[in-house]
């Protein structure tokens, strides 16, 4: 794997940090501008918003931009977003800095999903976004505990700008290492716009909603579950979002490396278990022994289905992959934002606190038969003779076609020298 790869990590990292240290820091936020708690909350929500709505506005006005130069824009907003967070003399300005880092995490992560995959060759692709991925998976096991115990002992506008310094340093690392990469001869936003023409890709969004949404609506009232049906304490509770942690990172490398040998298959199973774990936990939650082995194993397969989701929405959007990969980050964050309120439903209406895990198995049972009925598209079309067919490079680097067979393996033909990684077509569904 290039060490590219590393760059666009470490920003990754400072990008989860952001994004979920504020959970741990609420009670001295809404201390310090003299809020309640649930008003401070809307930094969670507010942030959220801003994946959805900034992701794709950004990614769509930097299409004429070299990919590079939009990584390198997009973490400079991070760095100014965090520096106005740690500064802001009021709340509405903390927020405007939250909604500031907010935006270019929805663009980074869809633009950097395709410059990782550009950086290998195509049958590693989901292994270099699994990759990346890795700094958000990290954050959680370590950037976040003691992002919130920094904030704790020093105050919580430190936290803030220790990640505007691991932003600099991603921005370092992004204009030292990753290759200019120019911009696709195809990548318009007429191009990236027609993608979602295609019901594979509105599929794939939506198996992107549901099977991470399973997973939040979970992780969203995980404390006081464990807290008021497990017994544990505050403390114990940390412990177990390490665990979770750790899972998570687990689980990230384990999806890219299957989703790199069987795609859609990769899902079918990684899906089946999510589903099974989800619907157990609602009893195991009530048990010390169940919550400690249960936990770990919802973070490997809830984020290992990360890797797979984001590689088959590039894979159906292939030739003009890059509006549609920040539009699955939109979807990442839609699906925590629905699974939050649909678990907050179930528990106002007096299921308990255990209720959630259902919402959430349902949510995975359904993103499962969404990937039935993708798979099986892919399938039909390939044994009509209509298996999807994109075209890659123009006339500079030669007409390169690829579609996916009955099978889904990707068949090639050119009539001039390979396209560069930059322009290569990839069909969809292995």
């Amino acid at each position: 794997m290039p060490l590219a790869l590393l760059a666009l990590a470490i920003s990754a990292f400072g990008i989860g940090t952001t994004e979920f240290v504020i959970m741990g820091l609420l009670p001295e936020v809404a201390g310090d501008f003299s809020v309640s708690i649930p008003t401070a909350g809307l930094l969670i929500s507010g942030y959220a918003l801003g994946v959805v709505v900034g992701g794709p506005l950004l990614t769509v006005l930097g299409t004429r931009v070299p990919r590079k130069g939009m990584l390198l824009m997009l973490t400079g907003l991070f760095i100014v977003g965090n520096l106005v967070s740690a500064m802001a003399p009021a709340f509405g300005l903390l927020m405007a800095g939250r909604i500031l880092a907010a935006f270019a995490h929805g663009a980074f992560f869809g633009i950097g999903s395709v410059v990782a995959a550009d950086l290998v060759a195509p049958h590693k692709r989901a292994g270099a976004i699994a990759l990346m991925f890795t700094g958000l998976t990290a954050a959680n096991v370590l950037g976040v505990p003691m992002g919130t115990l920094l904030g704790q002992h020093f105050g919580w506008r430190s936290t803030f700008y220790v990640v505007a310094a691991l932003g600099v340093i991603g921005f370092a690392g992004i204009a030292a290492l990753v290759p200019v990469q120019s911009r696709p001869e195809g990548a318009r936003l007429g191009a990236e716009l027609a993608v979602f023409r295609t019901p594979q890709i509105w599929l794939a969004l939506t198996m992107t909603v549901l099977g991470w949404g399973g997973i939040f609506a979970m992780f969203t009232y995980i404390t006081p579950m464990m807290t008021e049906l497990a017994g544990f304490s505050p403390s114990g509770v940390t412990w177990l979002l390490f665990l979770f942690g750790v899972g998570l990172f687990v689980g990230n490398l384990l999806g890219g490396w299957f989703a790199d040998r069987a795609l859609m298959r990769s899902l079918y199973v990684i899906l089946a278990v999510l589903t099974v774990l989800l619907f157990a936990f609602t009893f195991a939650a009530q048990s010390r022994v169940g919550a400690i082995v249960a936990i770990p194993l919802i973070g490997v397969f809830g984020f290992a289905t990360v890797a797979p989701l984001q590689k088959r929405v590039m894979d159906q959007a292939a030739g003009a992959p890059t509006l549609a990969s920040a539009a699955n980050i939109a979807a990442f964050n839609l699906g925590n934002a629905l699974a939050a309120w649909l678990g907050g439903l179930v528990i106002s209406a007096g299921l308990g606190y255990q209720a959630p895990n259902w919402v959430g198995g349902l949510m995975a049972v359904a993103a499962l038969g969404v990937a039935v009925l993708s798979g099986a598209l892919d399938r039909r079309a390939g044994r009509s003779g209509g298996g999807r067919v994109v075209a890659a490079g123009g006339p500079a680097s030669g007409g390169v076609a690829a579609a996916a067979g009955p099978d889904g393996a990707v068949t090639a033909s050119a009539s001039a020298p390979v396209a560069g990684p930059t322009e290569r077509a990839v069909a969809a569904g292995r």
